[in-house]
């Protein structure tokens, strides 16, 4: 099997997770017809091959991006736009997807980097309380309860291809929990930390070139 091929079967095999602490809500778009078209159109368009990535790893997915078109950090903007896939989702806008499609283009563009370079979260999916996005380092009991769960779709992504050094797209709670994460079950060699995407566009929107190089550099010099 692809690379490609392998990602496909793991949004199709995923299951919803079950005990979530009251008032929270998951994301889990993977059952929609529309979401299973868009993950099988792009995957086959860019993962068609069996070369190892360098994974980057977010929180979870977003309620505008990840958490509606079923592919990380791309909201249904950019897969219309950017991607080419026509779609009927909800064209709302993803600060982070905004972030992360200016650097892909930073770096030479959809066909170049992504046969380099692969996104996963530490969660595969996504969490909403009141409406609002939630972060799986803001659940406690989750981080305990979770891991098996974590460490089987870690693992089944590893599986795919992965290099040796990832990158945390957090420099906080996230990168903290990936070190800890990675010291205990031996993914990687090596995670770096990257400033996280909506908090670049959100609070240091003045300085987007800045953050778009630091990416380039790191990424490409990894």
């Amino acid at each position: 099997m692809t690379f490609g091929q392998n990602v496909i079967k793991f949004y199709n095999d995923l299951t919803e997770p079950k005990d979530l602490p009251e008032g929270v809500e998951v994301l889990f778009p993977f059952k929609k017809d529309e979401v299973k078209k868009a993950i099988r159109i792009f995957n086959k368009s860019f993962f068609d091959d069996n070369n190892p990535r360098t994974f980057l790893i977010g929180i979870n997915p977003g309620r505008l991006g990840g958490g509606v078109t079923g592919i990380p950090f791309t909201d249904p903007l950019r897969l219309e736009s950017t991607l080419g896939s026509c779609n009927t989702f909800d064209k709302k806008r993803e600060l982070s997807s905004d972030f992360i499609y200016q650097m892909i283009e930073h770096l030479g563009g959809v066909n170049s980097f992504y046969s380099q370079f692969y996104f996963t979260s530490v969660s595969p999916v996504g969490f909403v309380k009141e409406g609002k996005n939630l972060n799986y380092y803001d659940i406690p009991a989750l981080e305990d309860a979770w891991e098996g769960y974590m460490v089987k779709h870690f693992n089944e992504q590893i599986s795919f291809g992965a290099n040796k050094v990832a990158f945390s797209l957090c420099q906080c709670k996230n990168i903290a929990f990936l070190k800890k994460f990675n010291a205990k079950h031996k993914f990687f060699d090596e995670i770096r930390p990257l400033p996280h995407p909506r908090w670049v566009m959100q609070y240091r929107l003045k300085r987007l070139p800045e953050f778009l190089d630091l990416y380039k550099t790191e990424l490409l010099e990894k």
